[in-house]
């Protein structure tokens, strides 16, 4: 797996033809705001699907959330001169997620995903629609969606699709305003949906998978920093690289643990530090000596992730969903809207934040333990007592460490039936992706900390060396976060040091010196 998360930023347009972005192109647009176009193969495909809709209500066929009420009221059946109030009718009962608002980068990614999903040709939505997403995208309109009470589709998504109708609210520098209001600012005109367009933009795994692709993103950049933050506690900590032999690593049938040790072998080589303390004792703790086996093995779960989440970016998620081949056209009722794939992955993102992150968390701990840093000051302060030194950012990652692993237990085991018990089981997928994301937040915030004690630890070791590499990020960070001689205000330190992580500053300049750190 190749995600090349550090040019992300440099995506500036994406023309959407058959819907099957890569997790750059969707992360550009989601979180960096990159332009969306419609390609006119895009849009005749769109309006062909919508013909067949059409087609489908005028024969007055049997359809689902179409000529039928929705979950349990399929029981009845709806005139077709109903069609667009169902429609509504179900947009506005629907928007009933609760609590504080999701941010601007899950509505970006979610308001994309209902691009994607739905313009695949399998929902029949009219291009008037999809327009008008694309128009909320490229000129940042942002409505207010709620974020909690969701077991995996219909509430979030209800309030997006109100404000589409010029129902609802949009923010505006986070202050909610009626959508009615936002629409004739930009002098765009809401939709009146027809039938099945409503349904189409609340079903499915759309949301799921919206949080579920930041979730890897974020993960993606928490794992390749976390290479690089190992290899300078390495250094601190005078970790010996007998671990990280070859033949060590080959003994082993897993290729990402060897290409962790690979990575650090790279970035360690011709540190005097290291040099100096390969034979000073008969092994490591096992924090420092299984750090390959570790991060490899949560590299793998990443990637197992990856190919999930991007199989159900490129699928069709929706109930029914048509089918054409030659001339002829069905539409078919199927569970194609279940979100079991992503949430149970979500939920595997979440564990494999809560494993790195505890090695990250004790990597931290040893080097401001006294008895354990290999006799470096106490906190790594010169002067301890008077001054506390680096004592509370291990508190901080432990904090951090002790939510994620709540947030390890999985939603997708449960299952609360809905809808009179027609909607049994459903996939709790929803939350499996918004605890996802937020792991890996946490874990980027213990990344900082980890990097910002690793550095202190390194410059008491002076005038012994860091390696070229691990010294080029120690320079770059050192420029605004200095050596801690006497205690100050250590926030500031810790949100710059994320910031460079975030925006995988740190990752490219050792990947300038050594090439890709493969995952």
């Amino acid at each position: 797996m190749y995600v090349s998360v550090t040019n992300v930023k440099k995506i500036k347009k994406i023309i959407i033809t058959d819907c099957l972005l890569s997790l750059e192109e969707f992360i550009a647009v989601a979180k960096y705001k990159a332009v969306v176009e419609f390609s006119d193969e895009f849009i005749t495909k769109v309006n062909r699907s919508r013909s067949i809709i059409d087609r489908f209500l005028k024969e007055n066929k049997i359809i689902y959330g179409v000529t039928t009420g929705f979950g349990d009221n399929v029981r009845y059946t709806v005139s077709s001169n109903d069609a667009v109030q169902l429609q509504k009718n179900i947009v506005r009962t629907h928007a009933c997620s609760v609590g504080e608002p999701l941010d601007n980068e899950q509505v970006r990614a979610i308001l994309l995903m209902m691009i994607l999903n739905t313009g695949k040709g399998h929902s029949g939505i009219s291009i008037d629609v999809l327009e008008l997403i694309r128009q909320f995208l490229n000129n940042d309109i942002i409505p207010f969606a709620p974020g909690e009470g969701s077991v995996g589709y219909l509430g979030v998504e209800a309030h997006i699709a109100l404000t589409l109708m010029g129902e609802g609210y949009i923010l505006k520098n986070n202050i909610k305003v009626s959508s009615s209001e936002i629409l004739r600012e930009y002098d765009l005109k809401p939709v009146e949906f027809g039938c099945k367009e409503g349904l189409s933009l609340l079903n499915g795994t759309m949301t799921v998978t919206a949080l579920a692709l930041l979730a890897l993103y974020e993960m993606i950049v928490a794992i390749k920093n976390i290479e690089v933050s190992g290899a300078l506690a390495y250094e601190a900590l005078g970790g010996t690289i007998k671990a990280l032999d070859p033949r060590i690593h080959n003994a082993k049938k897993h290729a990402e643990q060897r290409t962790s040790a690979e990575n650090m072998l790279k970035m360690l080589e011709n540190s005097e530090i290291s040099i100096k303390f390969i034979d000073s004792k008969v092994q490591d703790a096992y924090v420092l000596r299984a750090m390959p086996q570790i991060n490899g093995s949560c590299k793998k779960l990443i990637k197992e992730a990856y190919e999930v989440f991007m199989n159900e970016l490129h699928s069709s998620s929706d109930n029914p969903e048509i089918f054409t081949e030659n001339d002829k056209a069905d539409i078919l009722m199927c569970g194609n809207f279940d979100g079991s794939f992503v949430g149970s992955h979500a939920d595997m993102l979440c564990m494999a934040a809560s494993i790195i992150g505890n090695s990250v968390e004790r990597c931290t701990d040893r080097m401001v333990n006294r008895n354990l840093n290999g006799g470096l000051p106490a906190f790594l302060v010169l002067n301890p007592g008077l001054n506390n030194g680096y004592m509370i950012p291990q508190y901080t990652s432990a904090g951090l460490l002790g939510e994620i692993k709540v947030l390890s237990h999985p939603s997708t085991i449960d299952s609360i039936s809905t809808c009179a018990n027609q909607e049994d089981p459903v996939s709790m997928g929803y939350f499996a992706s918004k605890k996802a994301l937020m792991a890996a937040k946490k874990l980027q915030y213990m990344v900082a900390i980890e990097i910002m004690v690793s550095l202190q630890a390194i410059d008491l070791l002076k005038p012994l060396k860091q390696s070229p590499v691990t010294e080029k990020v120690h320079d770059y960070i050192r420029k605004t976060v200095s050596m801690l001689n006497e205690d100050r205000y250590l926030y500031p330190d810790i949100e710059y040091i994320l910031k460079q992580i975030q925006e995988m500053k740190i990752v490219a300049i050792v990947e300038n010196e050594i090439g890709t750190l493969e995952l």
